[in-house]
């Protein structure tokens, strides 16, 4: 059986990761169905006690993932999808998601960037860099991986 935490992280991960890959966006509706849902588990969880966890996960998420969206390298869906997230996880896995989601997400921009390569190689299709790689699905693995039992 799995936990109410995985529960959530499935559910949301899984809608943002297919509309992300099919409309390249993730609807502010699952971002705040995730911080909603993740609020509400910790309060029927630990009471009075369970809403620092939430809160500090979910501003924690924004703001880590606010630096790369004011960089350039990642869209404003997605940092609201880490801060509905960071709320289900809590503070406490915060960091362990994002460096989790990091190297994903570095793993998938370099298939991205390789099969680019290759195309334009083979020359079909337009070829060169990406111009955005969905990045739903890296949250998603890698919120759910910090999840997982050591």
């Amino acid at each position: 059986m799995i936990s109410p935490q995985v529960a959530l992280v499935l559910l949301f991960g899984l809608a943002a990761s297919v509309e992300d890959l099919w409309r390249r966006s993730v609807s502010n509706w699952i971002s705040v169905a995730a911080l909603v849902s993740g609020v509400g588990f910790h309060l029927w969880s630990q009471g009075w006690r369970g809403l620092l966890p939430a809160t500090l996960g979910a501003v924690g998420g924004f703001l880590i993932f606010l630096v790369f969206y004011m960089l350039g390298g990642m869209g404003g869906g997605d940092v609201k999808l880490m801060a509905g997230l960071g709320s289900i996880i809590g503070a406490e896995r915060l960091v362990e998601a994002s460096l989790f989601t990091a190297i994903i997400g570095a793993v998938v921009a370099c298939l991205a960037l390789a099969g680019a390569a290759l195309l334009k190689t083979v020359g079909k299709g337009q070829g060169g860099r990406p111009k955005a790689i969905p990045y739903a699905p890296a949250i998603a693995l890698g919120v759910l991986l910090s999840l997982v039992p050591r």
